[in-house]
């Protein structure tokens, strides 16, 4: 599903609207909800900054598991404003998990989850994982340092590094969950699209 909002093109996944419909029919649609919040919130902090430091992007495309914003300048973007864009998503869900969570504490047990769901999305989003925030971050700050193919190198043995642990977890979870997997479905998605960059790359 497409759609133009200004000078932004806006692409949906079709296979996240049947997710949802089936997250309906499951009974888990609360949960889908509040996840799918938090990466809004996330990716709201990206699009302020940009917009902030007069950027506003190319395309947004919506996905599963991402939300791909295409930045119009990218490679013009000096060291600082880089890092302010792409740590502006976990800074918003960081202050949106405190803000849930002292609703949790003064008012309602129904804030809890969308406290757990931001912090969750922000904590995720700054592991030093391809295609994630904190992933982003040590390349550029290698490149600068080290040069692209380094760069390139570190941030692929970073990501085999933490997301081999993380895989890990989401069987354990499947398994104490009898269910719960979420995680290891993330996981398995960010290896598939590592090893067909790399194949790219190769190609």
């Amino acid at each position: 599903m497409k759609f133009r909002i200004g000078s932004t093109d806006i692409t949906v996944s079709y296979l996240l609207i049947c997710v949802a419909a089936i997250c309906v029919i499951m009974g888990a649609f609360d949960s889908f909800v509040w996840c799918c919040a938090a990466v809004t919130v996330h990716e709201s902090g990206h699009l302020a900054a940009m917009c902030a430091l007069k950027n506003p992007p190319k395309s947004i495309c919506v996905s599963l598991f991402e939300i791909k914003i295409r930045d119009r300048k990218r490679q013009e973007q000096s060291l600082r404003n880089s890092m302010i864009i792409i740590f502006s998503g976990p800074a918003a869900n960081f202050i949106c998990f405190i803000l849930f969570y002292l609703l949790y504490l003064w008012c309602n047990e129904l804030f809890l989850p969308a406290a757990i769901a931001n912090l969750s999305v922000g904590l995720f989003n700054i592991l030093p994982v391809i295609s994630l925030d904190g992933g982003q971050a040590l390349f550029i700050l290698c490149r600068e340092k080290f040069g692209e193919g380094f760069a390139e190198r570190a941030v692929g043995v970073a990501s085999f590094a933490i997301l081999f642990p993380l895989t890990a977890l989401g069987f354990l979870l499947l398994f104490k969950s009898r269910g719960n997997f979420s995680l290891l479905l993330v996981c398995v998605y960010i290896v598939f699209s590592l090893v067909m960059r790399n194949n790219e790359g190769e190609a």
